[in-house]
């Protein structure tokens, strides 16, 4: 029998039309037709590809002589079957992540708000003269009031997006296999979106460069610590909108990448244990233990107006220490 004749016999064993098992190879169905044809013969990834869909050796296939398929035994035979997604639930999924997109961009864009007052407050409260007196440590007090309720806020909207998407975990931990029709669909949505995505990232990108030109103003011209704080609140608050269009293009088109496991959403990538997530909870946890201690502690300076440094260089080195996460777990 040729290799022909056991495509064909191998796909109508498995149920499969050529269309569905060209989209499983990632190939067109006039390349399959033309392999059942015996007009042409697939590459050798294609074979090894073939040998493992359908659960035979390679030698069945390539050589003539071998009449009888040996089925393989792997180490994937010994693994439970992988869960499939079908078309109904990729719409849902595809639905509730663009619902929650918007909550989870607020949420983020809400933790960088939470120390503005904090900052500004006691700025304010410095200035020998004002419109409307506040004494430190009522400023203090009203600061660190709006930074818990901010990030409060924040967390209820980070735990309301996470239980409601609760059920579709597996799609960023386990492999999966997608129904027919799946990947095209999500295809086409991501295709749709893309500039949409590419929008708001540069959108995002703008605002997250000039959001330093007030900063980098007010040095230049007046060097007066009331303004440098302003400055930097007026940052805080421009890095924040730029980050809910990251944010908001992300969790979309992230979705659209879980579905199609490609990139941080590969079969490769879920294999290796993610520890981004406890590390950037973490980290923010020990930045803000390392502010209130600084500023509020028994050799703190009680000045947040100063100690907002802390937060610049936190989220310099936060960059610093994703990309030395994403460098060491490549070399794995």
């Amino acid at each position: 029998m040729i290799l022909a004749d056991k495509i064909i016999d191998l796909r109508k064993k498995a149920g499969w039309s050529q269309e569905e098992l060209a989209e499983k190879l990632a190939v067109t169905r006039q390349s399959v037709s033309k392999w059942e044809g015996a007009q042409s013969i697939p590459d050798m990834d294609k074979v090894v590809q073939m040998s493992r869909l359908f659960g035979v050796t390679t030698d069945y296939l390539l050589k003539d002589e071998i009449e009888t398929a040996e089925p393989t035994v792997t180490e994937d035979d010994r693994r439970p079957p992988l869960r499939r997604v079908t078309i109904g639930e990729a719409s849902d999924y595809l639905a509730l992540r663009r619902t929650a997109a918007p909550k989870m961009a607020l949420a983020t864009m809400l933790c960088i708000f939470s120390p503005i007052a904090l900052i500004g407050l006691a700025a304010v409260s410095e200035l020998s003269v004002s419109v409307f007196p506040v004494r430190e440590g009522v400023a203090a007090g009203i600061g660190l009031c709006a930074l818990l309720i901010l990030v409060a806020i924040a967390v209820v909207l980070f735990m309301d997006c996470g239980n409601k998407a609760k059920e579709y975990e597996f799609l960023e931990k386990e492999p999966f296999e997608t129904e027919y029709g799946v990947a095209g669909m999500v295809k086409e949505r991501q295709k749709a979106f893309k500039p949409t995505y590419d929008h708001m990232n540069t959108i995002g990108t703008v605002l997250c460069v000039l959001s330093f030109v007030p900063l980098f103003a007010v040095m230049a011209v007046r060097q007066d610590g009331f303004f440098m704080t302003m400055a930097v609140c007026l940052l805080l608050a421009v890095v924040g909108i730029g980050v809910y269009f990251f944010v908001y293009g992300g969790t979309i088109y992230g979705s659209m990448e879980k579905l199609l496991e490609e990139g941080d959403y590969t079969r490769k990538e879920k294999s290796r244990k993610s520890i981004t997530g406890p590390v950037s909870v973490i980290y923010w946890l020990a930045v803000t233990a390392v502010f209130l201690i600084d500023t509020f502690g028994p050799n703190g300076n009680g000045q947040p107006r100063y100690s907002w440094i802390i937060w610049a260089v936190a989220g310099v080195l936060y960059a610093a220490v994703l990309a030395g996460i994403k460098l060491i777990r490549n070399r794995k």
